[in-house]
């Protein structure tokens, strides 16, 4: 596993730290900072109360979490929304709340999201007039089948 130091500051000192739940999870949750409702197909930007100083080289990578989602709808509207190295900005969560009928409430410090780092590459891009055949060649959408 590699290991990589994250530093981060508190701006909502009420909030409890980004923790990994369990050990070895690539996610750290994330808590919302502030006691909303989202009314069904309603979205939100929610506030966690934390800033990372992300490392040249990597991403955060915003994610939902699978208990919200299966058991409320819950989402996330730009999954996975996209931490670049140079933000230093409170890292916020567009949440939105996919069930039809009912709302749902979130209180401060319950844990809405998951932030995992990422290591990416930059693309050096080189125009060309043509590409490369491929067996899958401009097959799109659905070209798989099933």
């Amino acid at each position: 596993m590699n290991m990589i130091e994250i530093p981060y500051k508190k701006l909502d000192e009420s909030v409890e730290d980004a923790l990994y739940a369990h050990e070895g999870d690539a996610g750290l949750d994330l808590r919302s900072s502030i006691d909303c409702v989202l009314q069904p197909f309603q979205r939100m930007t929610i506030p966690t109360g934390l800033a990372f100083a992300i490392p040249e080289g990597y991403a955060g990578l915003v994610i939902p979490r699978s208990g919200l989602a299966s058991k409320h709808g819950i989402s996330i509207v730009n999954a996975p929304g996209l931490v670049d190295s140079g933000y230093r900005g409170e890292i916020k969560v567009i949440l939105i709340n996919l069930d039809p009928n009912e709302p749902f409430e979130i209180s401060k410090g319950d844990r809405i999201a998951q932030i995992m780092f990422a290591p990416y590459a930059m693309g050096k891009l080189d125009k060309r007039e043509s590409l490369d055949e491929t067996e899958r060649g401009e097959s799109g959408f659905g070209s798989s089948g099933k």
